[in-house]
């Protein structure tokens, strides 16, 4: 009687838990520098190229074991020379233009599915809403220079601590009212 109620409580926790879970760090950063064309979907500048390779050395070390990005080829080609390192398959959470707000929680639930650290690549509008739904302050969007900006969270903990890091080249000077 005892071994059943055991089994049973497992098996009404088991997914409980599996979808409440969440990875021990997040890294959120926007995508790095993109190029004039094609309009709709560019790769990356030359630049951003660079930024690509300072986020893979910045996180070389740091135990990712997941790597988020959107269908565009910017954030897959940000996270592509850290996944290549650590040979991660990234898992892409559609965006659709003008819907971030949809956005933020599906991403949130890839997010919560992993264990580890996860890097998670996206883009001006969102990656402070993504903090902030990760349990991290309210922040302003990344301004259009910011490149360059990586923001931890420790989304286990109440209140989760934000640490905001710098890699690669110095951004440009940002605007009033962002990041």
């Amino acid at each position: 009687m005892k071994k059943s109620l055991a089994v049973l409580l497992v098996a009404l926790l088991l997914p409980w838990c599996a979808t409440h879970a969440m990875p021990d760090l997040v890294v959120l950063v926007r995508h790095a520098e993109k190029a004039t064309a094609p309009a709709d979907d560019p790769a990356l500048s030359a630049t951003g190229q660079q930024r690509a390779e300072a986020l893979a050395q910045a996180l070389e070390h740091a135990s990712i074991t997941a790597i988020i990005t959107t269908q565009f080829r910017r954030t897959r080609d940000t996270a592509q020379p850290l996944a290549v390192r650590l040979h991660i398959e990234p898992l892409m959470v559609a965006t659709r233009r003008g819907e971030s707000a949809a956005h933020v929680p599906e991403v949130l639930a890839a997010i919560q599915k992993q264990n580890g650290n996860v890097l998670v690549v996206g883009h001006s509008n969102t990656v402070a809403q993504i903090a902030a739904a990760l349990g991290g302050p309210a922040l302003p969007d990344l301004c259009e220079t910011t490149y360059g900006l990586a923001l931890v969270l420790q989304p286990q903990v109440k209140d989760a601590a934000l640490l905001r890091l710098r890699y690669g080249a110095a951004d440009a000077a940002s605007q009033a009212g962002c990041q």
